[in-house]
């Protein structure tokens, strides 16, 4: 079993040092699902704060971009992209994020965070028509780059 990359010998926190690793591009893809009531999904263009898609798309971007403040242990890296996209189905949003740099370390935490926090706002923007919207299944489905290469979640 693989160690774990966040704690040094003596088992305390801390933060990779990825000073010697070669600054690649760098891919990932996340996905988050908001399991909803179809007349919830119908109310969305009439939502009195505006379209609850476009401001999650910009908080998904701007959360991606933060992530280094929020995840204490992750690098601050410079993004040379980051997309927010929706499936709209019959009772439910999927949210998935694409975040790209070129970089010494890989942008999965900064993919996961932008759907986590896109997903949120709309949680936000529509919890006034129902409380019980359930953000579900957030997770990595597909990275590239680095020393580890490709990986696609089955």
């Amino acid at each position: 079993m693989k160690k774990l990359s966040h704690f040094d010998s003596a088992g305390r926190a801390a933060m990779v040092d990825v000073s010697a690793k070669e600054a690649t591009k760098r891919t990932a893809v996340a996905r988050a699902t908001l399991a909803m009531k179809p007349d919830v999904i119908r109310a969305l263009p009439n939502n009195k704060k505006g379209d609850p898609l476009q401001v999650a798309r910009i908080a998904g971007i701007q959360g991606a971009k933060k992530t280094s403040e929020l995840i204490p242990l992750c690098h601050p890296i410079p993004l040379t992209h980051v997309s927010v996209e929706f499936k709209i189905g019959a009772r439910s949003i999927e949210v998935t994020t694409t975040a790209t740099t070129t970089a010494q370390t890989g942008v999965e935490m900064e993919a996961l965070t932008a759907a986590s926090i896109a997903a949120l706002t709309i949680y936000d923007m529509t919890k006034a028509l129902d409380k019980s919207i359930e953000i579900r299944d957030i997770h990595l489905v597909e990275k590239t780059g680095g020393k580890s290469g490709i990986f696609r979640r089955r």
